[in-house]
């Protein structure tokens, strides 16, 4: 405790000397350490239809506070690291059934032979900003450091296209749609077949996420697959290779080009044309790791580490902001302040965009985390599937009938929930930090005894 602040002290003294502290703690901990839980007040009947026995019934009156805290469910890292760590495990394995396959999540594990890329797409340049490329010394003339608070901000400020990075930022998922359409018209062209030739022998799936890159542009990552016509059940016909793939990814991009009309206020009298940049990755992904860098795990891993994160790290905030004036008091540093800035000014001359809404977001409006049909399972069915397990834990600890056996036996459940507040008291956020490093240092420590005992067992065999 030491460090603590005196009201913070104070606090969880209270807190822990209050009646029911145990089942405080439990809840906190059923929460994973939620940074901001949702409180609620109610209760559940459990019912008997045949018979109108009450089975079981649940009321918040004995809680502590008199309510139950429910997990916030927020993906941001920053606003509550518990749940943005559930998120990414989510993520995580979302794109990783369609890679190696999961049955058990709507793909076979066939989808190993059907040819994927990872495939990056950015921004392109508003103005030169400093960076690090390789060896070479900047633009400026300096070599910066891995953590130089000037990367990623422009070296001239006064030319840099503030309002052509934040328009290009609202309008990324415009560019996105318009890249899967070409996408699908390239492949069809390079394998010698019409559009409807194409679809009805063949399918692309694809998982992607956003990341901010540090001059505050947005750019996607996304894992693109061929598949059958049916989808990953079926495998892709022999003309669907890797390298048609790769060409047909790199054309479809380069026709991409969405037009804003001009803001008559502003100097560029003629409008934006915003396409992808130059900079456009594409790299085959290993089903084995048999040498190749880019594997399986590591694309997964990397994709679900920036499905929590948004532009607080460029150093904007993780919240609407009304005004300029407030970006000053929150001492947002200056390149993102301007970014923000610009998404005001911009807001009147494109209303529909609603470029003053998404200014704590740089302009950009679109979900983070987003994939095809096909790809692979959904973010719903794995929360469901963790709600099912749980609610079956209930009800095996509460001697209630298994609505999946398939017997007469049915119950009615009669809920009612009311609202009564959300987040934690400053002694319960103490609490609550302190149960989430407990379970994540748990975690960590059951990865590598697992991951060690996979290895002695790979050398004894």
């Amino acid at each position: 405790m030491a460090g603590l602040d005196p009201a913070t002290l104070s606090d969880l003294l209270r807190v822990a000397g209050a009646p029911g502290f145990d089942r405080l703690h439990e809840q906190i901990r059923r929460t994973g350490g939620c940074a901001a839980p949702i409180r609620l007040s109610g209760g559940t009947k459990t019912l008997d239809p045949a018979t109108r026995t009450l089975l079981h019934a649940y009321t918040t009156d004995a809680e502590p506070g008199g309510v139950l805290r429910v997990a916030c469910g927020n993906r941001r890292a920053s606003r509550c690291p518990a749940c943005a760590w559930t998120y990414a495990g989510d993520t995580y394995h979302l794109i990783r059934a369609g890679l190696t396959g999961d049955p058990a999540k709507g793909t076979p594990h066939t989808v190993r032979d059907h040819p994927r890329v990872f495939a990056t797409l950015t921004a392109p340049s508003f103005g030169p900003v400093h960076n690090r490329p390789g060896t070479r010394p900047c633009r400026c003339g300096t070599r910066h450091p891995e953590d130089a608070p000037e990367l990623g901000t422009p070296i001239d400020s006064g030319t840099y296209d503030y309002a052509g990075a934040v328009l290009w930022n609202n309008h990324a998922s415009d560019l996105w749609r318009y890249f899967t359409i070409y996408l699908r018209r390239e492949i069809a062209a390079r394998a010698g077949l019409t559009q409807k030739a194409a679809r009805e022998q063949s399918r692309v799936s694809f998982g992607k996420v956003a990341e901010y890159q540090r001059r505050g542009a947005v750019h996607f990552h996304a894992v693109i697959r061929f598949d059958g016509p049916e989808g990953p059940d079926t495998p892709p016909p022999s003309w669907a290779t890797l390298q048609l793939l790769t060409d047909a990814i790199r054309a479809a991009a380069a026709r991409v080009r969405v037009t804003v009309p001009a803001d008559p206020r502003h100097e560029l009298a003629s409008g934006w044309g915003l396409q992808w940049g130059d900079q456009i990755d594409v790299q085959p992904i290993a089903a084995f790791g048999s040498g190749e860098d880019l594997t399986e795990q590591a694309v997964a891993s990397y994709v679900a580490k920036y499905a929590t994160k948004a532009a607080e790290t460029t150093g904007a905030v993780d919240h609407p902001v009304g005004n300029k004036e407030a970006l000053v008091l929150l001492d947002v540093p200056e390149h993102p302040r301007r970014l923000m800035e610009a998404c005001m000014d911009l807001d009147p001359a494109y209303p529909n965009r609603r470029l003053r809404a998404w200014a704590h977001m740089l302009g950009f409006r679109g979900h983070f985390s987003t994939k095809s049909r096909a790809y692979s399972t959904t973010l719903g069915a794995l929360r469901q599937t963790r709600a099912d397990y749980r609610a079956a834990q209930q009800r095996a600890a509460l001697g209630l009938p298994d609505p999946d056996d398939h017997t007469e036996t049915t119950v009615l459940v009669v809920a009612h929930w009311s609202y009564a507040g959300h987040g934690h008291t400053p002694g319960e956020s103490w609490l609550a930090a302190n149960v989430r490093r407990d379970l994540q240092d748990n975690r960590e420590h059951a990865r590598e005894y697992h991951a060690q005992f996979a290895a002695s067992a790979e050398e004894e065999w």
